[in-house]
């Protein structure tokens, strides 16, 4: 009987048949050896099918294969969720890569740690040909450090509580201060105490999800890079952009309804003013008053 928690490696796949070989080699290479892989597709049309079917007999640990309805990339990622047979859940992209070490490093954390909610790394970047140039390079420049300036250190780890939403920069770019999911390990029983993913938003459901976690217990970040965050033309965000898909417009409405109380209160008085019914009031009878007076 394997004393080693169970880990459930969650590959959510849309076409991926371009990265995925090398994502499914960094599984095989892990020196963590209690996994299972769970992949849930949302109907690829390329060979991702082929690549998992040749991975299943060749790999050192159960592989599952579940297909997908599509309903957008949030309900993918729950789906893995629900189908994971692990104590942990542990995200892994078509286009990612782990180191490996990743998940032993993760779980002995968590072992030293068992209180947190989440174990986060720091990521280090593939760039691919086709996304060389300024912007790439002025992407990483803006987001390469996520945590900068806003955690206490502890061993090597990074500690985030909640006092990161009472932060003057919070609000400030990178909104997201945890890492994409391919960089992150959960305990799967989470969901249980904050939900899924939000299946209604696009490009911010990964960090809303980890803030959700942060309301509840610290997260841990582990101050080396544990996996490798490929940035290619193909990519989600990219794909996003093209078809102008933005949540960060009801970021502050989300900020507003679920987090009012933890944040600064220079943010505290501009998201009241901005959402409150009391604000609205009073800026419709400021309104009426000075039409009134022109009026006159």
């Amino acid at each position: 009987m394997n004393s080693l928690p169970l880990v459930s490696i969650c590959i959510p796949t849309f076409n991926g048949g371009k990265y995925l070989q090398e994502t499914l080699n960094s599984i095989q290479e892990q020196t963590y050896s209690n996994i299972e892989v769970i992949v849930s597709d949302d109907k690829s049309m390329d060979k991702t099918l082929d690549i998992i079917e040749k991975f299943k007999p060749q790999s050192k640990f159960p592989v599952f294969l579940y297909h997908h309805k599509p309903k957008g990339i949030g309900a993918n990622w729950n789906n893995c969720i629900k189908k994971a047979n692990g104590e942990f859940i542990k995200f892994l992209f078509q286009d990612d890569v782990m180191e490996e070490n990743c998940i032993e490093e993760m779980i002995s954390i968590y072992d030293e740690n068992p209180a947190v909610g989440l174990i986060a790394s720091k990521r280090s970047f593939i760039i691919e040909q086709n996304a060389v140039g300024e912007n790439t390079n002025n992407w990483i420049k803006k987001y390469e450090d996520l945590q900068s300036g806003l955690t206490q250190k502890k061993n090597n780890v990074l500690i985030l509580d909640k006092l990161v939403f009472k932060r003057n920069d919070f609000r400030k770019p990178p909104f997201n201060k945890i890492g994409e999911p391919s960089a992150v390990l959960f305990r799967k029983d989470i969901v249980n105490k904050i939900g899924y993913f939000r299946t209604d938003l696009r490009q911010i459901l990964d960090y809303e999800f980890w803030y959700r976690i942060l309301k509840q217990q610290p997260i841990l970040i582990i101050n080396k890079p544990l996996v490798k965050f490929r940035i290619h033309q193909d990519q989600t965000t990219n794909e996003n952009n093209k078809r102008h898909i933005n949540d960060y417009n009801i970021y502050d409405k989300i900020l507003f309804k679920e987090y009012l109380n933890l944040l600064g209160e220079e943010d505290k008085l501009r998201l009241k003013h901005k959402y409150s019914l009391v604000s609205k009031i009073i800026r419709k009878l400021k309104f009426l008053f000075n039409v009134k007076m022109k009026v006159k």
